[in-house]
């Protein structure tokens, strides 16, 4: 896929314009054929064509795809912005950490060096 956060995204296994035409009865029989065969070779593809022919109409259908690339947009965008806060804290937690084991360290070096003389 090369868009991510775009639910029904142009991809080389699935056109959303050829499954919305497969949809509607439009698509020529080579198209037909070659969704079939897709719907044969995976229960998703299968699931998904039987779920969109449940809700019928191609204005329902683009109305439910924009409404979940928004969700999905959405939450994903939530993610990435966790993801940035929560590593700028771990990173300082991490510079903390290396240099306390650091200077623990160097002052069991030379107290182990120094006593032992």
């Amino acid at each position: 896929m090369s868009d991510l956060k775009n639910i029904l995204s142009n991809s080389e296994e699935m056109n959303e314009h050829d499954l919305l035409k497969y949809l509607e009865g439009k698509a020529s029989d080579s198209e037909m054929h070659a969704i079939e065969a897709q719907m044969a070779d995976s229960a998703f593809v299968d699931d998904a064509i039987e779920g969109l022919q449940a809700i019928g109409e191609k204005k329902k259908i683009l109305q439910i795809k924009e409404q979940l690339n928004q969700q999905l947009k959405k939450a994903s965008s939530k993610k990435d912005k966790i993801k940035k806060r929560r590593g700028i804290k771990d990173q300082q937690w991490l510079i903390i950490a290396v240099l306390a084991i650091v200077l623990l360290s160097v002052i069991g070096y030379l107290l182990i060096h120094y006593n032992s003389k």
